[in-house]
């Protein structure tokens, strides 16, 4: 079994929507969890963006790497560019990743539609979706 830990700086959005897909769509071989820098709370709209995609991450909770369970990492995920820059060292042999991808609440600063607003988390998802399909490869390029 693969470990992943995806990292982001508030495990409100990406890293929770990745930890969701890993361990709903690749729990054969996989399994994920997710921490932030500085954890923020579960989105709201990031729940119901997965919610979308057939994955339930309502009943996630919004942590750091302290409050992870001990586990050798066979991967270490940055999603973000601060996590990249302030990610923890990790004493075990992981191999550490980034793969970034946009905030959604700040690609939804300044809109007012709520259709639009979800479009941006969406499209994150859908992002985030591809590279989870995509492994073990899309973490070796």
């Amino acid at each position: 079994m693969t470990t992943i830990l995806f990292l982001c700086t508030g495990n409100s959005c990406r890293s929770q929507m990745a930890e969701g897909f890993v361990n709903h769509l690749r729990a054969e071989g996989f399994r994920a969890y997710s921490a932030g820098v500085e954890p923020h709370g579960l989105n709201p709209l990031a729940v119901e963006a997965m919610a979308e995609a057939g994955v339930d991450i309502s009943a996630a909770v919004s942590k750091t790497v302290d409050d992870l369970p001990d586990a050798d990492f066979d991967f270490v995920v940055t999603l973000c560019g601060h996590a990249r820059e302030t990610c923890p060292f990790f004493p075990s042999a992981a191999r550490r990743v980034h793969k970034g991808f946009d905030d959604p609440p700040k690609l939804a600063e300044g809109l007012s539609d709520r259709e639009d607003i979800l479009n941006c988390y969406r499209r994150v998802r859908d992002e985030i979706r591809a590279l989870v399909e995509g492994l073990p490869e899309s973490l070796e390029n």
